[in-house]
């Protein structure tokens, strides 16, 4: 990252994050994806970037391994467990955030984990000794990515602001807000993931006018229309279906594999496998026409292993088309037709299936934009608004965002009055009158629900509280205001108040499906006494890594140039694998690491005898004026 790499003349500070008077704050921005999570923040240079990990990769798996003894693997170390552990590793976590085990059940395949339902219906998923909420799986993604930034950046984060899907519920998000604060982040916004990659868009290209912003991602479908003009970033409408996405691409082609292999109840192990292999085969068939793979079970032969790209369109077709419609819808939302827009920009990484692209371009009736990386476009445009909203950019641009669903009340016989439309801007405060239903009635129910059909019981129900201390009147008589507000993240806010008499009640909507302040309270306690363990353990694991990293080096080492060593220096290279090995089957990252720089020195000779080998090669029939 830039700011990593530049060079600041004397007495300038080499960190545009570094304390001090009038310092920048320290800012990140955070995409918290389905299957691959990043960080990002601005440079020296006033651009975005992506944080790296010391391996060079910018994206994070979106995977947590819970192992024995309260050990947590994420990312990388976590996904190579997903085969071997499946029982025990949580991968695409987000489909599980503020819904419950009715819902994921009734929207997925066959799952490896157990599910249940814990207080106040939030699922709860039995992963190994653990027993966690979504909540938790995606705090421990996130406290990566803090941990990653925090090092990139040389201190502390004072901010972060997070994007999520644009169809998310008040649920969803305050699912996703609770993860955040269990992290230890403190939320600036939560930020739509189409309106993100519109910043980033916007801002890196200069362009004005009306953009549709189309993201497939992992698990989640968003189209989002978008007025860009003279730094005003205004969403006219947005629509979406937050249970679509690449996963539901890859779980065809695992159905085909089980089909193949005629199993009926595949053990979590095989459904690992055959997903592993369902993603290489997707990603695959992006740039071939045909792909034959290795079989997933060598037990349960498949007759075909070979599936052409036609094949794999033909069966994800009407999984693809369930997006056209929402777009549609939105386009008519806005009053706009497709050929009023100057342009429609892909973001996530299912939107570079052939498939995809050719479908959207025929429905927009033009090629779509695609040359801004759809995987990271989400979280540049998150880091940017962190920079605005943390005071380190002059706020050149003005943001308004909508709310995704109707926010409404409950009426008599289970009707709903909407008060909040979709496609509202936000922030808004929107109010309405009601009155009481009977002679003498002292007390009013008031029902929050979200969603766009017609009956309560067929929406979203967020809360329910009472106005109490109405005098008693004749039925029609008591005017009651009914307030909703909802904030820039799009959480909501409702107070009644009865209006001859001044009683009001009000409540911050939880969503059944959140954690209670207590909750959170109780986990950032945990945090905080098993901090030391938590970084040593996280130590442990990082030198476990590395020793295998080693390891896998020095066996592709003695395959490949073995014979320089005789009987006696072989065996002394394999005793100190060996106990490299021995070292990281213990529970000292001291030892490992100390392991590691012993066998360096015990294996420097046959590293140079390699070095000399590849040198005389590179020199053999070459004169050396050929190196001048």
């Amino acid at each position: 990252m830039d700011i990593l790499l530049d060079i600041m003349e004397p007495g300038q500070s080499p960190l545009p994050h570094e304390s001090g008077p009038g310092s920048r704050k320290r800012v990140v921005g955070i995409d918290l994806g389905t299957t691959f999570s990043l960080v990002a923040a601005i440079g020296i240079d006033g651009n975005p970037s992506c944080i790296p990990d010391e391996n060079g990769d910018q994206a994070i798996p979106s995977v947590v391994h819970y192992g024995p003894k309260g050990s947590v693997l994420v990312g990388w170390p976590a996904r190579e467990r997903l085969v071997q552990h499946p029982e025990s590793t949580i991968a695409s976590v987000k489909r599980y955030m503020g819904r419950g085990v009715e819902e994921i059940l009734n929207r997925s395949g066959a799952l490896p984990h157990t599910l249940e339902a814990g207080e106040g219906g939030m699922v709860r998923i039995l992963a190994g000794e653990a027993r966690v909420s979504p909540v938790e799986v995606s705090a421990e993604i996130l406290k990566q990515l803090k941990y990653r930034a925090e090092e990139a950046l040389g201190g502390k984060l004072q901010g972060v602001v997070i994007t999520v899907p644009a169809y998310f519920d008040d649920a969803q998000r305050q699912a996703t807000k609770d993860a955040a604060r269990v992290a230890g982040l403190e939320v600036l916004r939560l930020l739509n993931e189409p309106t993100a990659a519109a910043l980033a868009y916007g801002l890196d290209k200069g362009h004005e006018g009306l953009y549709a912003i189309y993201d497939l991602g992992g698990g989640t479908f968003d189209i989002s229309l978008l007025k860009l003009e003279k730094g005003l970033f205004q969403v006219m409408a947005t629509g979406g279906d937050s249970a679509l996405g690449g996963d539901d691409l890859d779980q065809w082609i695992v159905d085909r594999l089980l089909a193949g292999m005629e199993i009926t109840h595949p053990d979590p192990t095989l459904i690992q496998k055959c997903r592993k292999l369902a993603r290489e085969i997707k990603e695959r068939l992006s740039s071939e026409t045909e792909v034959t793979f290795e079989l997933p079970d060598p037990a349960h032969p498949i007759p075909n292993r070979t599936l052409t790209r036609a094949t794999f369109e033909e069966g994800v077709r009407d999984l693809v088309w369930r997006t056209i419609p929402i777009c549609r819808r939105v386009l008519k939302d806005a009053g706009v037709a497709p050929d009023a827009l100057q342009g429609v920009v892909l973001v996530g990484g299912s939107t570079r299936v052939p498939l995809v692209r050719r479908m959207v371009a025929e429905f927009f009736a033009r090629e779509p934009l695609v040359d801004l990386d759809p995987d990271q476009v989400v979280a540049l445009g998150a880091a940017h608004q962190a920079e605005v909203l943390a005071g380190n950019e002059p706020a050149e641009m003005l943001l308004l965002d909508v709310t995704p669903l109707s926010l409404g009340i409950e009426t008599m016989g289970d009707l709903v009055e909407k008060i909040v439309p979709r496609n509202t801007p936000i922030p808004t405060a929107r109010a309405q009158e009601f009155t009481t239903f009977k002679d003498g009635q002292t007390a009013m129910a008031v029902h929050v629900v979200q969603g766009e059909r017609e009956l309560a019981s067929q929406c979203r129900s967020l809360a329910r509280f009472e106005l109490r201390g109405i005098p008693p009147m004749t039925a029609g008589a008591a005017r009651i205001r009914v307030t909703y507000q909802v904030d820039a993240d799009g959480l909501l806010t409702v107070s009644a108040r009865e209006e001859t008499t001044g009683v009001e009640q009000s409540i911050a909507v939880k969503p059944s499906y959140g954690l209670t302040d207590d909750e959170i309270a109780d986990m950032l306690r945990d945090a905080m006494r098993h901090g030391e363990a938590d970084m040593l353990a996280r130590l442990l694991n990082e030198a476990r890594v590395e020793a295998n990293r080693v390891l896998a080096a020095a066996e592709a080492a003695l395959r490949e140039d073995g014979d320089l060593l005789n009987e006696t220096e072989t065996h002394q290279v394999k005793t100190a694998m060996l106990t490299l090995w021995e070292a990281t089957q213990g529970e000292s990252a001291d030892a490992i690491n100390e392991r590691v720089s012993r066998m360096d020195v015990q294996t420097r000779f046959f590293a140079q005898r390699r070095m000399d080998r590849s040198l005389q090669k590179a020199m053999t029939g070459r004169k050396v004026d050929d190196f001048g």
